[in-house]
């Protein structure tokens, strides 16, 4: 490359798969065609907290499921505590039959979100590599490869959705939450389809297959742990819930941060206090923000957020099986925080397998049809909402007038929280597979995908936007001219 005489060229290749939404990456380069820079960029507008500005603050959890077709479920509950607090009830209040159907549904989401990725999303990198053609790394040729994988995934996926649909009306958009509580509870001829394996699968079933799917991530560790244990690793800070006692808590827990090497930096905040946790940072080149820990500042207090970080914090699984497993992940690294982000797909997995064994518990518990489901207070003007989503910590924030009409909405997504992990990642993949080189390769294009991937982002959720987009790298020299452009559209 001669300097201030490089040509720019765009090369079209096949629609970018296996990433919800939209993003672009740059990567820009020295003198000495060494990565200087790496960014992720997200190009959608983010528009949705003024849009549901004005409404009536009932209308949140149905509004927010918009943001999203996958994890409309994460939006709905969130919302729906957050309005909880607006009619005056908190978690330690709400009827304790409208708490076990919220969790209910809750673990069903994860566990299906879970399983879709894995799946659908993650396998074909874990079966057929990083340098296996395009065609090749899709759920159809992991069906061909693999095919009781593949079965047992759908499978899984499907058992999650039903629960759904049974619970909410609808397997996307549903509705289960009202203010103070949820519509309705889960009779036993409801709850017993999901229990005796007649229709679909029992619960016992998907323990049985989360245990497989776990122990066959185990092996696949044993076989390529340098690159499972070193790709897209890098150290960082790791945010997640835990209860009282430092058990992990999807549904409703307090924050706790951990840094790299394990040190306690924020343990037992409560969800009300996060404004005073966190701010968030802008940049001019994205859409999304960029959330860190005010005490540790921009620099040093951004953390991961999802499967990974959970594991990472929390202290144990209040189920056995899961366990057992979160044991064994955490001997990976001397019971440290592993920093490694191919790890998360194990923590995925040990998640779908605590979240079976608490689908089991509640589907046998006869009180789901009985007791109080809604319940209200004094009102106020103030609700905050947080639960642990299936990509991590999701947060929403509302305020009212007097009339009950939103004022202000808030909402900081999981994917928003690993915006800066994800930069990370991305530059860490230009570091070690395109330093030197002027040019994009297809592998390094397919492993931008797969770090990006680990993080099982929800970009679309995370600007709150719709549509479809390429993910677009741009590669620049050391004088900002165009060396290199490869668009996957």
């Amino acid at each position: 490359m001669t300097k201030g005489k490089a040509t720019s060229r765009k090369i079209a290749i096949d629609p970018i798969t296996r990433v919800e939404g939209h993003g672009k990456v740059t990567l820009h380069l020295d003198e000495q065609n060494r990565v200087k820079e790496a960014r992720f960029h997200i190009v959608e507008f983010r528009g949705f907290e003024s849009f549901v500005k004005g409404h009536p603050y009932w209308e949140a959890p149905l509004l927010v499921q918009r943001l999203c077709g996958i994890c409309p479920v994460s939006h709905h509950l969130t919302a729906g505590k957050a309005i909880d607090q607006i009619v005056g009830i908190d978690p330690e209040t709400l009827p304790e039959t409208a708490t076990k159907i919220r969790r209910l549904l809750h673990y069903a989401q994860v566990f299906q979100s879970h399983a879709t990725h894995f799946f659908y999303l993650a396998s074909p990198d874990l079966l057929f590599g990083t340098d296996a053609p395009l065609e090749k790394r899709n759920i159809m040729e992991v069906a061909v490869a693999n095919r009781e994988l593949a079965l047992k995934g759908i499978q899984m996926r499907k058992f999650g959705q039903e629960l759904i649909q049974a619970i909410a009306g609808k397997k996307i958009h549903g509705i289960s939450v009202t203010p103070g509580g949820v519509h309705k509870g889960l009779t036993k001829a409801e709850r017993q389809f999901f229990l005796d394996g007649k229709a679909v699968p029992s619960v016992d079933t998907m323990i049985k297959w989360s245990l497989e799917m776990v122990a066959f991530l185990k092996e696949y560790r044993n076989k390529n742990q340098v690159w499972l244990d070193t790709f897209a690793a890098f150290p960082s800070n790791h945010l997640g819930l835990v209860t009282a006692d430092g058990a992990l808590e999807l549904y409703d827990g307090n924050f706790r941060v951990k840094d790299f090497e394990g040190k306690t930096i924020i343990d037992q905040e409560p969800d009300m206090r996060y404004q005073e946790l966190f701010s968030e940072a802008t940049e001019v080149w994205t859409y999304l923000k960029f959330p860190y820990l005010k005490s540790l500042g921009r620099d040093k207090g951004w953390s991961r957020v999802g499967p990974l970080a959970r594991m990472n914090v929390c202290d144990h699984i209040p189920s056995p099986l899961a366990e057992r497993e979160r044991q064994y992940f955490k001997s990976l690294t001397d019971n440290k925080p592993s920093n490694s982000s191919m790890h998360t797909h194990l923590a995925r997995m040990i998640e779908v397998l605590h979240c079976a064994e608490q689908m089991k518990v509640l589907l046998e518990d006869n009180t789901l049809d009985k007791g109080e489901l809604v319940r209200q207070g004094v009102h106020r003007n103030l609700g905050i909402g947080v639960i642990e989503a299936p990509r991590g910590t999701l947060i929403h924030h509302y305020e009212v007038d007097d009339d009950g009409m939103i004022t202000k909405c808030n909402l900081i997504v999981s994917t928003t929280h690993n915006n800066e992990p994800m930069n990370q990642a991305v530059k860490w993949v230009a570091n070690n597979v395109l330093d030197g080189k002027p040019e994009i390769t297809e592998a390094l294009l397919n492993q931008v995908e797969t770090a990006i991937r680990t993080f099982d982002p929800c970009l679309s959720c995370a600007t709150h936007a719709l549509g479809q987009m390429p993910l677009k790298i741009s590669l620049f020299d050391a004088d900002d001219k165009l060396l290199d452009e490869r668009t996957r559209d």
